[in-house]
């Protein structure tokens, strides 16, 4: 199973389904789903690293507040991850060392405003073959 994530519409919002492997895998997909709903965003330059640490409940409660971290990054800086070199993803926790680029706005194309990646449906499960995640974000 590879990694992947596909976009559904949802009453007034936009749904992200992610599919992999394993936990850490669900990662990249999910943001480049949530990349995706936003429009086509290209990376720019300045690389920069960045860490994020995550402590809950459960792996879905963990993987909407990576993604709303994502998203404040996005709001505030015009910065993306690019990939992921590290993630450590459990039941409780979640770690991710990365490196964000500066958004590249003159060849990007932002076609939604996401104003907040929500609980409602959020679900992370164990799949055959793998695992599934749904996120739904307030466009």
């Amino acid at each position: 199973m590879q990694p992947t994530f596909e976009l559904f519409d949802h009453t007034a919002d936009m749904g992200i389904r992610v599919t992999a492997p394993t936990l850490a895998d669900l990662v990249r997909p999910a943001a480049d789903g949530l990349y995706a709903v936003i429009g086509d965003l290209v990376p720019g330059a300045a690389p920069r690293p960045a860490a994020w640490e995550f402590q809950g409940d459960d792996p879905a409660t963990l993987l909407r507040d990576y993604l709303g971290e994502l998203l404040l990054l996005f709001e505030k800086e015009r910065r993306m991850v690019a990939n992921p070199a590290q993630v450590d993803f459990t039941d409780q926790h979640l770690a991710i060392q990365a490196q964000t680029v500066l958004i590249d706005d003159a060849r990007s194309a932002y076609e939604r405003e996401v104003k907040a990646v929500t609980y409602h449906e959020l679900a992370v499960a164990r799949i055959p073959g793998g695992w599934q995640a749904t996120v739904i974000v307030d466009i």
